[in-house]
């Protein structure tokens, strides 16, 4: 699958001539032509290669077109089929077209020709390709830089920068909120496949009922409403790369059908016979402790240990407090809008300094967002940080023993601050929906935020 790179195209004719006529003349550096001379040796290879375009010759020695055209649709979604053929019949073209051919070209067919329908046919097969990632990607619609000059941050870079040229698994580990997700576009860009997309997958998010079409595809007629055939995640992420957030909220099952596929580079879709093989850089983050969801039984042990190839542990905030100052500016220049410029008065930026963070990252870019909105002159201070003053004092100093009193604390405080709206809270806190209902239940605060819409204000 060439989603931003070259042309991948099967031509599929019986005739060497024709086959030598495409390698010969069509195949170019952003081109490259496979052929094959029957039906047989076409799907052979369509289960071990991706494919744009597939040239196919109406008559085979062990095919009809029109069939085949309709069981490679299926097993090939996201593909264009141009079908061609030496003898012009206007009822078979029609029937083509209504079976999804791209196009119906006869024999003999002008070279230029067929390169302008190549061409348009990639084009809507690319189209399609970026629609589909932009499904799986638009709850990261952009990815902030890694601000800081901290001893931890340079570590973290460090690595970054000696994984990122690999293709071993990473397993990014840290607070919610750390900026995992920064970590993983870190090492997607400064990797061999920065050509290709990221996928971005939260593990949080998948529908435990259609988890596994939704990763691996389906084909047709596999279950009630499969009415087509379906690429899944590991089809779009070929040759690119996959992050999986919040990989600790993926089912038993579900790990055990990614651990064959890190160990043997294959996969078979829901509903197939045959498996496919997928070249893909996995990236796995979580906020969990995953020794102990072994110990616990809720994390497959063989799993964890093929996905913690290469561990990067994120610091929290609190830890890096010198770097509070070049995130607090960034964040003024990234989130202010309409060119405005907007400071903050020494007396806020002590209290951030002093603030315990136990949102990290993006608790403060939440905090600064909101001081924006307060500001008075463009100016952020204390006034302006009315979330920030309930918080910023001593964890101890305000009674607080431990870090879980303190997170306990923190999510009551966000809960009322949204009138108990989980979804926002969720997002506010940088943890998924699942996590929070978890952190809720544990904590006892499921109706905390629905009694006192106005605890901000007061």
């Amino acid at each position: 699958m060439s989603i931003f790179n070259s042309i991948e195209i099967l031509v599929v004719d019986d005739e060497s001539n024709i086959r030598k006529l495409f390698s010969r003349e069509l195949a170019s550096p952003g081109r490259t032509i496979h052929t094959v001379g029957s039906a047989k040796e076409a799907f052979e290879h369509l289960h071990k290669h991706y494919y744009d375009i597939i040239i196919l010759d109406i008559r085979l020695p062990d095919a009809n077109g029109l069939e085949l055209m309709t069981k490679l649709l299926e097993t090939v979604p996201n593909v264009a089929i141009i079908l061609i053929t030496g003898y012009a019949d206007v009822d078979n073209a029609v029937q083509a077209m209504k079976n999804g051919a791209y196009d119906y070209i006869t024999k003999p067919f002008s070279l230029d020709r067929m390169e302008q329908v190549i061409e348009k046919a990639y084009q809507r097969v690319r189209l399609q390709r970026e629609n589909e990632l932009l499904r799986h990607n638009s709850e990261h619609k952009s990815m902030p830089k890694f601000i800081g000059h901290s001893k931890s941050v340079q570590d973290v870079r460090y690595l970054i920068e000696k994984a990122a040229p690999t293709d071993v698994p990473v397993l990014l580990t840290g607070e919610s909120g750390t900026g995992k997700n920064v970590a993983a576009a870190a090492l997607h860009a400064k990797s061999r496949r920065a050509d290709q997309p990221l996928i971005i997958k939260n593990c949080g998010t998948f529908d435990k009922e259609l988890l596994r079409s939704e990763l691996f595809g389906y084909c047709k007629g596999a279950f009630t409403g499969a009415d087509r055939s379906h690429d899944g995640l590991l089809s779009l992420a070929h040759k690119a790369t996959l992050f999986f957030d919040e990989v600790g909220e993926l089912t038993l099952e579900l790990q055990g059908a990614l651990l064959r596929v890190l160990e043997t580079q294959h996969f078979r879709r829901v509903g197939d016979k045959e498996e496919r093989c997928v070249d893909v850089r996995f990236i796995f983050a979580t906020n969990k402790d995953l020794e102990k969801e072994v110990a616990a039984g809720r994390f497959h042990d063989a799993f964890y240990h093929r996905i913690n190839v290469f561990n990067i542990e994120l610091p929290p905030l609190r830890e890096r407090r010198e770097d509070i100052p070049a995130l607090v500016e960034y964040f003024l220049v990234s989130l202010a809008k309409d060119g405005q410029e907007y400071k903050i008065s020494p007396r806020a930026m002590q209290q951030l300094m002093d603030n315990p963070w136990p949102g990290n990252v993006r608790e403060l870019k939440n905090i600064i967002e909101r001081g924006m909105i307060l500001a008075e002159n463009n100016i952020i201070n204390v006034q302006a940080l009315p979330f920030c003053q309930k918080s910023c004092q001593n964890p101890r100093e305000k009674g607080f023993s431990t870090l879980e009193e303190l997170e306990r604390s923190h999510i009551s405080m966000v809960m009322h601050a949204v009138q108990g709206n989980k979804s926002r809270a969720a997002q506010v806190l940088g943890i998924g929906r699942k996590t929070l209902y978890r952190k809720l239940e544990e904590y006892r605060l499921t109706e905390v935020g629905t009694q006192n819409a106005n605890f901000l204000s007061k």
